[in-house]
């Protein structure tokens, strides 16, 4: 028996399948195919970042929010790379000198070069605007996570403390919670973030009960899930790209709250370069010195402008994956 078998082919003396193909034979073809698959994703994961990319670019107003952007954060974070001069400091004899190369925003009342003064006031401003953004990202989405994913008297309950601040003006409820707090930048940033809390909370709760009435919610529901992991390992991650438009969204309209109540007097104090208290005070120079209010305040109006912008590009893209 054992000479007969050693007489048989190669292929008879091993386990075959209907097509002749041997166990190793068949690993080696699942491991090729699972090799191709992954080559196949790699390439459909690099045309989709080419193809958003070249989407990026055919959008030349978007192309110019991001850059501007950029250069807002570099000003934020490092502005002696913008603008090496002290900021404080002022030449009299230079007084109200016109925007010129050797001042390109001009110079202030004092001397003060307006252009360092504007590079060196972005980081009061932005931090602002993002602690401001922080307060009403965080305390909304977890208001309108819990609201949409409870329900019931919480929800009611919620829903009708949001419908109360929606009621008020922003810079108004503003206004009142400086008054509360005090003045100075924090303050300032805080107030502004509780007033856009119930826009983000309202967002918030709609995209959960959207997702919570999802097939996949209710497959983890039957798995035994507990509500808590429901909430946070799936609920969550699919409620939240809305709420980051909208962060981007809220970041422009944050600097331009800051701006204003700066302006009106409640931020930081003088000689601090906040933007809106930049625009305050050249005010009183409007007539013959033009540049001291209308330069800050286009710097403020271009970075609404261009995190709106960037805003709506994110929504865009967002709505056209779903």
């Amino acid at each position: 028996m054992s000479d007969t078998t050693a007489l048989l082919p190669d292929a008879a003396q091993h386990p075959t399948d209907t097509f002749g193909a041997t166990a190793a034979d068949r690993f080696d073809d699942a491991v090729k195919d699972r090799f191709a698959d992954a080559v196949k994703d790699r390439f459909a994961d690099a045309g989709r970042v080419r193809r958003r990319t070249l989407g990026i670019l055919r959008r030349p107003l978007l192309v110019l929010s991001i850059v501007w952007l950029l250069l807002v954060l570099v000003a934020a974070t490092w502005p002696q790379l913008l603008a090496p001069g002290d900021p404080l400091a002022g030449v009299p004899a230079d007084k109200l000198q016109p925007p010129s190369a050797a001042h390109w925003f001009g110079t202030d009342q004092i001397g003060r070069d307006l252009y360092t003064r504007v590079v060196h006031g972005t980081s009061l401003t932005i931090s602002a605007a993002a602690i401001a953004v922080a307060v009403g990202i965080v305390v909304g989405s977890l208001l309108g996570l819990v609201s949409g994913f409870v329900g019931g008297a919480v929800d009611a309950v919620i829903m009708r403390v949001a419908d109360v601040l929606l009621s008020i003006p922003g810079l108004l409820l503003s206004l009142a919670i400086i008054t509360a707090l005090g003045f100075g930048t924090v303050n300032v940033a805080i107030a502004v973030g509780i007033a856009s809390v119930a826009s983000v909370a309202r967002i918030m709760r709609s995209e959960v009960i959207k997702v919570r009435a999802s097939p996949f919610v209710e497959a983890a529901t039957a798995s035994g899930n507990t509500r808590t992991r429901i909430l946070f390992r799936h609920v969550l991650p699919n409620s939240a790209g809305p709420v980051v438009a909208l962060g981007v969204l809220e970041f422009g309209g944050a600097i331009l709250a800051v701006s204003a109540l700066s302006f009106l007097g409640y931020g930081a104090p003088p000689p601090a370069p906040e933007w809106g208290a930049l625009v305050s005070g050249g005010r009183d120079y409007l007539r013959t010195s033009w540049w001291l209010t209308t330069l800050p305040g286009l710097v403020i109006a271009l970075t609404v402008l261009a995190a709106n912008r960037l805003a709506h590009g994110l929504d865009t893209n967002g709505a056209a994956r779903r």
